[in-house]
Parts: C-alpha cells; structure tokens; sequence
C-alpha cells in the first residue's frame, strides 16, 4: 500500500477521499474538480509551498522585535527592556539597524517551514495509520506531538545555519552587515561546525515550541468548533473559518513562547559567544537569566503563530488543499461504546 492509499484510510483524511466510510463531514474549499488528492505529492508540495510562506514571511516580519529580543538575553545590562531595546538600537545603528539579519531570517525560516508543515502532515498520516482508525483517534494528541516533533527534528537542520548567522549578526557589534558578508566568514573562522554548534539547544528550542504549536492548535480547534462557535463547521464560512484559525494559533503561541524560552537564551548566548558550551551558557545566564525577554517573546510567538496557521490555512483554500475538519469518533468505535453501555 502506497503512502495515497495509506492517507485515503487515515482518520484525519478527506471525508472527500473517503468513499467506503460512514463519515461524511464536509468542509471548507474550493468545487471537489478542482481538489488537491488528499495525501499525494502534490498534496505534500503545496503542504511544503504554505509552510514557506506562512514560517518565512511572519518571522521576517518581525526582525525588529526578534533582535531586540535577542540583544536582551545576551546583554541585559545595556538592552534593559523592549523599549530600551529599541532606543539604543535605533541611537547607535538607525532605523536600518532594526532589520539587521533580516536575510537569513527569510531565507532560513522558509527552508524550516518547508520541513515543519510539510513532513508534519506526511507523519500524522503515517503515524495515524501505525495506530489504526480507533487509536488513532483515541490517542490524537499524542500523534499530534509525535508528528511535530519527528517534522520539527528535520526542519532545523535546515534552519540551524541560518540561525546561526542571523543571531551573530544581530548580537556581536561589527561581526557583520549581511548574510554574504556573515555566512564565509564563520566558515572560514569555526568551520561546518560552527553552523550547527547551536543544532542541540536549537532542538531543545524548537521541538517542544513545534509540539505545542501543533497539539495545542490542534486541539483548540477541534474545543472551539465543539464549545464556543455557535453552529457547526461545515456551515461556517471560510472567513468564519479563519477566524478560527488565527484564535486557535494565538492560544497555541502563548503557551509555545513560555515552554521554549528557556533554550531560546541559551542559542542566542550560544551563537554570540565563540567556543561557548550549552552547559557553560547555563551556568554563566543563571535560573533568572534563562528567562530574559520573556515578554517580548510572548508578543512576538504569539502573533507570529496565529500568523502562520493564518497564512497556511488560507494558502489550502486559495490553492485547493484538502482542510479536513477535526477528527469525529469512528464508527466501530461508537459501536463498542454503545455495547459497553448496554
């Protein structure tokens, strides 16, 4: 059986692709002719194509926040606060200082959204089918953590030189201007490793952020369509939809930034300062330090976060992806329930 066939059986699939099941739930996007196949190639590319565009442009777009944040972790006593932050930046650098490293923040964070949203979809499926329909369901929330982290394990190894040199270009003065001027030059100075010696505390980072982003969405969704919108999804429309969507990923973000805090500090002392250990940077920081910018982290993940699943669930209706609705009790599952009950 091939991974289509696999994701046609899958409890989280298309009711569209699902001719044999009872489930029949429809939802929001464009007329069935014009239906990307649920769990193909194709499916997964524009997966992948979303993933790029809703990771790339948010975290590009709030570089400013993102720098200041980071100058916070690694100087507190010159960067004191966000607005602090920005005056000194702004008084040393100009307004162009505010997006310094804005290049490898695009280019970096589109090569991880390719790898999070994409591979995600692909594990939950695979994933989904190990479990089978019953557990699968049953066990959601644990296939939603495991699928994020096993997408997020491979999306930062892509992002982790990027990370690298956009950090050491916005905390280390007169490392460098720009990603061509960055890039050689910790090649020629510390070699491929210099690019991945934040890989460890960038995984320590990102995957318990990418569980939480996934699960807590996930999950939200499905108790906001349940407890607080007032009629059922499939008659809700796709601006309705939406709104869901970016409330759902606000939620999630608030918890992502709190949970994955302590080892962002750690990366950014990491890639600031040469030949540093995750131990040594945790010694040196302090209990207290590892939360540094902690605030603006909240803003920042969680707009960014909402952001994301904004621009992805839009990007699945503009372009025809299959959106399947939260995943409803099988059947076989409802029978031995009601057996039980008898």
């Amino acid at each position: 059986m091939n991974i289509v066939d696999l994701a046609k059986t899958n409890v989280f699939s298309s009711p569209f692709s699902q001719k044999n099941s009872k489930r029949q739930i429809s939802f929001a996007a464009p007329a069935q002719g014009s239906q990307v196949v649920y769990g193909s190639a194709e499916f997964y590319g524009l997966c992948a194509v979303g993933g790029a565009l809703s990771c790339g442009l948010t975290h590009t777009a709030v570089v400013p926040l993102d720098m200041v944040k980071c100058r916070i972790q690694v100087d507190p006593a010159k960067y004191k606060s966000i607005t602090n932050g920005f005056k000194v930046t702004v008084a040393e650098e100009g307004v162009r200082g505010l997006a310094k490293g804005w290049a490898p923040t695009l280019i970096g964070y589109s090569i991880q959204g390719i790898g999070k949203f994409g591979f995600y979809e692909l594990f939950k499926i695979l994933y989904g089918n190990m479990l089978g329909e019953e557990n699968a369901y049953l066990w959601r929330t644990s296939l939603y953590l495991a699928a994020s982290a096993s997408a997020e394990f491979f999306a930062d190894i892509g992002l982790a030189p990027l990370e690298a040199v956009k950090v050491r270009m916005q905390t280390s003065a007169g490392f460098a201007n720009t990603l061509r001027e960055g890039f050689p030059k910790i090649y020629k100075g510390e070699g491929l490793g210099g690019f991945y010696k934040g890989l460890a505390p960038l995984w320590m980072r990102q995957i318990p952020y990418t569980m939480m982003k996934f699960a807590c969405f996930e999950r939200t969704v499905e108790l906001l369509y349940k407890h607080v919108v007032p009629k059922p999804r499939e008659t809700c429309t796709k601006g309705e939809q939406l709104i869901v969507t970016f409330a759902a990923g606000y939620i999630a973000g608030v918890f992502c930034a709190v949970v994955s805090h302590p080892a962002d500090t750690i990366v950014s002392k990491l890639n600031n300062e040469k030949g540093l250990t995750a131990a040594e940077a945790v010694k040196r920081i302090g209990f207290a330090g590892l939360w540094k910018g902690l605030g603006p982290r909240i803003i920042m993940i969680g707009t960014l976060t909402a952001l994301q699943w904004f621009i992805y669930d839009t990007f699945k209706v503009v372009m025809g992806i299959p959106r399947p609705p939260p995943p409803a009790m099988p059947e076989s599952l409802k029978a031995k329930l009601a057996a039980q009950n008898q």
